[in-house]
């Protein structure tokens, strides 16, 4: 993922937490704002200790970044992200997070229509 479409600074995470949304289901949580400086989008990860080692926790977030990378077309413009990953994540194949990623963004009217 390209370093521009990173959330990296704390401000920003915390923003994004108190004043945007979320919507969520068994293996992630989304919360999102709109940002008018976030190009096309910026996204961010969390992974806490409770999924598991920090093997694990970067896997997820590798696997994570590269589906939004795959994506990256057909997600909104000016938002911020932020994808938490939670326990029922860990040992799911690609294809299935692919599918929790895309049903995630679309419960929360994030992707753009076809």
């Amino acid at each position: 993922m390209q370093r521009k479409l990173r959330l990296r600074k704390r401000e920003d995470f915390s923003r994004t937490y108190r004043g945007g949304k979320s919507f969520a289901n068994g293996q992630l949580v989304v919360y999102w704002s709109r940002q008018p400086k976030a190009e096309p989008f910026r996204l961010g990860i969390s992974a806490s200790k409770k999924i598991g080692n920090a093997v694990v926790r970067n896997r997820m977030r590798r696997l994570l970044k590269e589906i939004v990378r795959a994506h990256a077309d057909e997600i909104k413009e000016k938002t911020d992200l932020i994808l938490i990953v939670r326990a029922g994540a860990v040992g799911k194949s690609s294809k299935e997070l692919e599918r929790s990623v895309l049903h995630v963004l679309r419960k929360a009217g994030l992707l753009k229509p076809h």
